[in-house]
Formats: C-alpha cells, structure tokens, sequence
C-alpha cells in the first residue's frame, strides 16, 4: 500500500514543473522576440506580413502579434501578402475587425490567391494590389466538407460583413455581395466582357479588379508594391511566423487537440492505478504540457487555465485517500473540465473533445487494466487467494471426529455449555432443549467450530 501512495506523489508535481516549464518558454520566448523587434526597429519602416495559411486560430494570433510589433517599432505601413484559399469565417471577421482598427495604413498584395476568408480580409485593408495572374473572390460560405451553405440567415451575415468591409475604401457593395451569394446577379459585360449569372459565385482576375474598382494597382513584386507606395526609401522588416507558432498552430488542430486529451487523461490514469513512475506518465504529461503549450502561444490560454487543470488533478489524486462523500471528487472534476476549455479558442469544440477523450480513454484504461489484472494497485485491495481446506487453510479445529461420542455435561446447556468427552472439555449446543448438568449427552452434528448434542435417555 505504502509503495502504492509514493507511486503517486511525483505525478502532480512532475506535471506541474513540466507544464510552467512550457508556458514560461513561450512567454519568454514570444516575448524576448517581440522586445528584440521593437529595440531594433524603432523608426519608420514597412513591415512585410505573410498571410500564406488556412485563416484559422493560429494565423489570428500570429496576425495579431505581427501588428502589435509594429505599432511597437512606429511602424508607417503594414503589406499583407495574401495567398489563401479562406478558412473560419469566425477568424476571418476578427482579423479584418482589428485591421481596419489599426492605426497603420495597411495594404493587402494579393501575390496569387485571395479566396473567400482571404478575400474579406483584402477588403478592410485600405488598398488592393494584386499581381498579374492572382484572384479574388469565391467568398461563399461552405461547411467542413466544403458543401455551400444554403442558409438564408448564413448568407445574409456575410453578404453584410463583405459589403461593410467593401465600402470602407468606396469599392462597389453588389460585387462583394456577388462574391458570396449565388442568387445575385450583376451586368458587367460592359466593364469586364462578362456579367455574373445565377448560380455563379464571382471571382475576378487582377485586371478585372483593378477595372472594376477591387484594387488599386497590379505589381509583380512586393518590392514594386513598396515602389508604388512611394516608401522605397524605408527599411523593410519582414516577420515571420515562429517555430513555436507553427507548432502551436498544428497543436491546436481540433483532431490533434482530442488526440492529446486522450493520451494524457489515459496515460495519468494508467499512471496511478500501476505503482512506479513510468512511461504512461510520461505520455500523459507530455500530452497535456503540449496541449497547454499550444492553446498559450496561440493567445488563447492563459496561466490561469493551467493553474485550474493542475488543481484539478490534485484535488481527485486527493479523492482517492480522503473520504469526501465525492465533494473533492465533483470539485476536481469540474476545475479539470474548466481548465481545458477556457484554455481553447472555441470553448464548445474543446468540449466536445474532450467528452470524446474521456470516451476513449476509458476504453483504452479498459484495456490495459485486462491486459495488467496482477500488475495493478487495485491487487492491494482484493483478497485473490481462496482460504479453502484444499489450499491448507482452517478456520479453527475442525471437530468431525467427536460424531457419535457420548460425554457428561459439565455445566448446564441452556442450550450452550461444556461437555466433557473423555479428557476434553468441549463447548456445545444442544438444538434447543435445556439439559441439566452431569447428564449424559451424545454428539449427534459436527459442524465447522460447532458441536450439537443430545441427552441419552437410558
């Protein structure tokens, strides 16, 4: 039992080292880079951003880190160099919400592709620059699978949000909305020798933009944009994601996040039942420290997520040798739960996962606890061997031999007392009846460590 409970003390502390060693990594290390950028770059320059990536949670944050740099170093102009076929419209409106807030003047350079997602965020920057042979547009709302979203109130929302960023900079409202909805419909044969029918959603070259209105110039090179922007005279600074934020960008992968839940909920599981700090732990903390690790560098979690998921795991390590009428166990739970999903950017889809790693990890514990039956803590709780007279064991002296010997009382049996056969005292009962002292008695049942008698009536 004792070997069991030191088993588990390294546990809690082991994952809390690890996962203050993680965090305090990216913290130190987003911020060492951050402060390196803004000593260094202090002056006017044109800061150079890739936009090269699904729009998703990590490319928000990397964004959001790129602009702040920026406006650290007085930055006097932002190039977004787009190519991307879109993403979450969610991250998309958040993206183009604090560019159109920034207080430097940003223009978009689509270098091939600005598709859906991509588009709106080419629409709030304050001019379009495309290069010969890109697109923008196809901006229709699609679900995970890539099938077109046919909901009236889906399309409206986007039709709205694409038309708002599109007159920001005077640029013609029914050809954002063309880009999202199927149903309308534009006469532009006069303009660009082609109208846009039912059904179709518009997508428009460089030079069909630059016509009508959707950019402002066509250039080959981010250099030629700089050119154009007068600012050739300008240190260019050009950022790039980090290791850590295309890690932490892959980490934060819906499919990859549930895999890590259900390592770590699994491998610290498997970690207390089996005595010994081994390879299980190690997975689980591991799992979760990369967890947490990813969803920090996003900007998502926060210390205090990780401080809740650590108390969490102490309060049920806690629960299992303090009786607590399942309070510490509810309280742990719950700490655990919450930890996981503030750290998330989605707090719905974190969780899903995890009520999907708590699934998985119980089959997978299921598992190895059959696989394990004789390796378990739990052998220090169940009695295995069975204490049967084959296997030597006896419970007292085992009385059969007296069967049929007669004795005389030597107390009265009411209905216990003692009986003396031959030299031995033996404590009897009789079934019931009262039998009076120097009376003699018959052994008619032996059974275990009970002896029943009867009186001889002679």
């Amino acid at each position: 039992m004792n070997r069991s409970r030191r088993s588990l003390y390294p546990v809690p502390v082991i994952l809390l080292a690890a996962m203050l060693l993680l965090t305090l990594a990216g913290l130190f290390g987003v911020s060492a880079r951050q402060a390196a950028a803004a000593e260094a770059d202090t002056g006017s320059a044109v800061y150079v951003i890739p936009v090269k990536q699904t729009v998703e949670s990590g490319l928000e944050s990397f964004l959001k880190r790129a602009y702040k740099e920026a406006d650290e170093a007085n930055a006097e102009h932002v190039i977004l160099v787009i190519n991307t076929l879109g993403g979450k419209v969610v991250n998309a409106e958040s993206i183009g919400h604090f560019i159109r807030e920034s207080r430097i003047p940003t223009t978009a350079f689509v270098e091939g592709k600005a598709v859906s997602a991509g588009t709106y965020i080419a629409l709030n920057a304050d001019k379009i620059v495309m290069q010969p042979g890109s697109t923008i547009g196809a901006a229709a709302v699609v679900d995970g699978a890539g099938t077109l979203i046919e909901n009236p109130k889906t399309i409206s929302f986007w039709v709205s949000e694409m038309s708002e960023a599109a007159a920001l900079n005077d640029r013609d409202k029914n050809i954002a909305a063309a880009m999202v909805d199927p149903n309308v419909t534009l006469h532009l044969q006069d303009k660009i020798g082609r109208d846009k029918q039912k059904g179709e959603i518009l997508t428009l070259t460089a030079s069909e933009a630059e016509t009508l209105g959707y950019s402002e110039h066509t250039a080959g090179t981010v250099n030629e944009v700089v050119k154009w922007l007068g600012l050739e005279s300008r240190i260019q600074i050009e950022v790039e994601p980090s290791i850590a934020e295309n890690v932490a960008r892959w980490l934060i992968n819906p499919v990859v996040m549930t895999v890590l839940l259900i390592l770590g909920i699994a491998g610290i599981v498997i970690e207390m039942l089996v005595p010994g700090f081994g390879v299980p732990g190690i997975i689980g903390i591991l799992s979760f420290g990369l967890y947490f690790f990813g969803h920090y560098v996003a900007g998502f979690a926060g210390v205090e997520s990780v401080v809740l998921f650590i108390l969490g795991i102490a309060l049920l390590i806690i629960e299992v040798f303090v009786p607590s009428f399942g309070i510490l166990g509810i309280l742990g739970s719950a700490a655990l739960i919450t930890g996981v999903v503030i750290a998330a950017s989605d707090p719905m889809t974190a969780f899903i996962s995890f009520a999907v790693a708590i699934v998985a990890a119980i089959v997978i514990i299921s598992i190895f606890v059959r696989m394990n039956k004789k390796k378990g803590v739990w052998n220090k709780f169940i009695l295995r061997d069975k204490l049967t007279t084959e296997e030597g064991y006896l419970s007292a002296d085992v009385k059969v031999s007296l069967l049929g010997h007669e004795g005389v009382t030597l107390t009265p049996l009411r209905p216990s007392g003692t009986v003396m056969i031959g030299d031995n005292r033996i404590d009897v009962v009789t079934s019931g009846e009262f039998v009076n002292v120097n009376r003699k008695v018959k052994v008619i049942k032996a059974e275990g460590t009970w002896v029943i008698v009867k009186e001889v009536v002679e």
